[in-house]
């Protein structure tokens, strides 16, 4: 009998039959409080009323118009809706499916832009699975061992990882630019280097904040030395950290290039990258394509998304409720010890789990995780040890789910250290 690839790991053990807003119920009606979100996809909560219905009107009317052969109503509307949120200046679009699809998108048109070859990526970044996607992917060894060899012409920068170096989140913001410097002077030379990749915050690798100097420093840079600062907003972006951008945390600092996915269709496939239409220009006929990128039913449902997003004020929900749960994380971190660290932006929260000599501590982190999933609360665990235990609720989440979520992991960090 058929049946998935014993690769795939499940992170917990939930078989989901329905979702409702915040939600997931299994077979036997037991509700679950996801603290998921599909790994930050479902920004609207698990069959938000206003996506359910924009995707039945579409299926029944063109599920799929493949727009290098004919162009439709949906792809044009979100097309020009997505210039109400996107930074100044970037107006042109390029769908795609997945997160990995629109990074390779994005180096493609980066090399060609600029006639050079080399890009630089941060220690810690994570850009996808496929080949020249794992090959800007430094979050840990998993997505690229085995497969080699990778793509040529990627040289890695340090990330201002303030915890992790034992600094000042000011020492380690010019620790990494001065890393920076010598990478330019001593790897991948200005004249050689088409792109700059970033997370504004690292997702896979841990949850860290890129601090506003540091995004500003990696700006300046790329002005200096005519390098494209490519933005990876598919974690990050469309609310999640409490502004629309994670960058626009960072005053000033506009990318050349920003990717987004995961939360733009609340569930259903759908990417893109943007750029000014000048830089978008430049990328050779024929490098821009695809089957099912720019999907009417995935349209309709990121209209239905940022509708809901604007009407439902769910930006500053996400900002509102991502300082309650940090402040109620940290709470918990200061009552166990094995909680070395607790950091976010918004509603993306990471607890990290050390030993007593500072080392990553993932048995305890998995056990709380597990523990957790067991009370009903479902967690992610991230970072290259897998000892950070995130939580990514959607951004419909209310205070008192916020508040119920924190003494379930309270309870389950108990369980987990005795």
């Amino acid at each position: 009998m058929p049946q998935l690839s014993p690769v795939l790991k499940q992170a917990t053990p939930v078989v989901a039959t329905r979702g409702e807003g915040m939600y997931l119920y299994d077979a036997d009606d037991r509700r679950h409080l996801d603290f998921t979100s599909g790994v930050g996809v479902t920004s609207t909560g698990h069959c938000h009323p206003r996506v359910v219905e924009a995707v039945r009107q579409q299926a029944g009317q063109l599920i799929h118009g493949q727009y290098t052969t004919v162009l439709h109503n949906q792809l044009l509307q979100l097309t020009e809706r997505l210039g109400d949120v996107l930074p100044p200046g970037l107006d042109s679009l390029f769908f795609l499916n997945s997160g990995s699809e629109a990074v390779e998108a994005a180096l493609r048109l980066a090399r060609h832009a600029t006639g050079r070859q080399n890009v630089i990526v941060f220690d810690g970044g994570f850009h996808g699975r496929t080949m020249g996607a794992a090959s800007l992917t430094t979050a840990g060894t998993r997505f690229r061992a085995g497969i080699g060899p990778l793509m040529p012409g990627v040289a890695v920068a340090p990330f201002p990882s303030a915890f992790r170096l034992g600094m000042s989140k000011e020492e380690a913001v010019e620790y990494a630019l001065r890393g920076l410097d010598r990478v330019l002077a001593t790897v991948t030379a200005p004249a050689e280097t088409a792109a700059m990749f970033v997370e504004p915050v690292l997702g896979e690798g841990g949850y860290i904040p890129a601090p506003a100097a540091f995004l500003a420093g990696l700006r300046e840079r790329a002005d200096r030395h005519g390098i494209l600062l490519v933005l990876d907003e598919v974690q990050t972006g469309f609310g999640r950290t409490g502004r629309f951008w994670a960058h626009q945390h960072s005053a000033g600092v506009v990318p050349d290039v920003v990717i987004t996915a995961k939360g733009l269709a609340s569930g259903f496939p759908l990417s893109a990258i943007a750029a000014p239409t000048e830089l978008m220009a430049k990328a050779w006929p024929g490098s821009q394509g695809g089957t099912y990128g720019g999907n009417a039913v995935a349209c309709a449902a990121a209209l239905a998304t940022l509708d809901v997003i604007r009407d439902e004020r769910l930006v500053a929900n996400a900002a509102e409720q991502g300082a309650r749960l940090l402040e109620g994380l940290r709470k918990v971190a200061s009552e166990f010890p094995v909680i070395a660290d607790v950091r976010g932006l918004g509603l993306m929260a990471g607890s990290e789990f050390c030993l007593p000599d500072g080392s990553p501590d993932p048995l305890t982190a998995q056990r709380a995780q597990r523990a957790a999933a067991e009370r009903g609360l479902l967690l992610l665990p991230c970072g290259e040890h897998g000892n950070i235990i995130r939580m990514i609720p959607a951004l419909v989440v209310k205070a008192a789910q916020i508040d119920e979520a924190l003494t379930l992991w309270s309870a389950a960090v108990s369980a987990a250290a005795e």
